[in-house]
């Protein structure tokens, strides 16, 4: 049997990355995180989050994707072939929202080019942490020299919408979570709602 594949998505400060991490230890899975989880990858991150280098979001978009196209082909679907579970930190969910909604490309043609990029390997089910904007500014130092997390206030309540909006439009593939409570609550919402997948 094919492992099971789950993605954690939201904005910066979420806790997905600490929750992903909690469930693939769990579960005996393989974590994983884009952009720059290979070689290959490690270079466009570098590229991708430097704020000095000028990009357009296009150019950051097709990056993205070249980067998930490539982790799909080199760690996630060999992965899940041999049976492991992948728990995932960010996926196709996070150009939807960061260069769709975030930077204001045309959502249907980000859309078909993500798909292009993934050619049909679908989470089992992507987990949203949700939190608002005030929350994630607690939590977090922002750092400056980062492109997304140095973007402005209104940069970041649009990505909250608009990973909102994906949720809403794919209730089967999306789950919501509350991030705002503590870890073990948040933790405990979440292996609910994964307790059937395994």
């Amino acid at each position: 049997m094919p492992g099971r594949f789950v993605v954690f998505e939201g904005i910066d400060a979420s806790g997905k990355s600490t929750q992903a991490r909690r469930v693939a230890a769990a579960v005996g899975g393989l974590f994983t995180f884009e952009p720059g989880d290979t070689p290959l990858g490690a270079q466009l991150r570098t590229w991708l989050l430097d704020a000095a280098t000028p990009m357009s979001p296009t150019t950051e978009a097709l990056l993205m994707m070249a980067d998930r196209s490539h982790h799909l082909d080199t760690v996630i679907r060999p992965t899940l072939a041999s049976g492991q579970h992948v728990i995932a930190d960010r996926f196709y969910g996070s150009t939807l929202a960061y260069q769709g909604y975030g930077r204001g490309l045309h959502i249907d043609a980000l859309r078909a080019a993500s798909d292009f990029s993934i050619s049909g390997d679908e989470p089992d089910l992507i987990v949203l942490i949700d939190i608002d904007i005030a929350t994630a500014n607690e939590r977090r130092a922002r750092n400056h020299e980062d492109r997304f997390e140095s973007a402005d206030a209104a940069f970041h309540q649009r990505l909250r919408e608009g990973y909102l909006s994906l949720a809403a439009g794919a209730p089967d593939r999306w789950c919501v979570i509350d991030g705002s409570g503590d870890m073990d609550t948040v933790a405990h919402a979440i292996d609910e709602r994964l307790a059937s997948l395994w």
